[in-house]
């Protein structure tokens, strides 16, 4: 019964995550650079680079490589801590989030599919 126009919960989910994680990601780079003395451009890159990964990798959580690659934007998060101590706060919340949502986006997924196999058991 599970087809394309199914939406999987888990790809939902963690492209949420990443989409509010790169706004405070980019809300960072003002921050670097007025209150850690941050070079501008480094702060832009550093700041706004994170930002636009988030939003790209929200768009390509279709492959397990971009959940990786979502797993090492959290350590950027956290390791921009070492920047703006704010940031090891934020960047472990962001990181559980997104753990949270991967893990119990794939238990859903794994629990539908048991679920659409029962029910087509008993159909047939």
């Amino acid at each position: 019964m599970s087809g394309p126009a199914e939406r999987s919960p888990k790809r939902g989910m963690c492209a949420a995550i990443l989409a509010l994680e790169g706004v405070a990601l980019a809300l960072t780079t003002p921050v670097m650079i007025n209150l850690a003395n941050v070079p501008w451009r480094t702060a832009c890159w550093v700041g706004l680079g994170l930002c636009v990964a988030c939003l790209l990798l929200a768009g390509l959580l279709r492959s397990e490589i971009a959940y990786a690659a979502g797993w090492a934007i959290q350590v950027a998060a956290i390791g921009l801590g070492f920047v703006v101590p704010m940031m090891f706060v934020l960047g472990v919340i962001f990181a559980l989030l997104w753990g949270t949502a991967y893990f119990l986006g794939r238990r859903i997924e794994r629990e539908r599919a048991a679920a659409y196999a029962a029910f087509e058991a008993e159909r047939s």
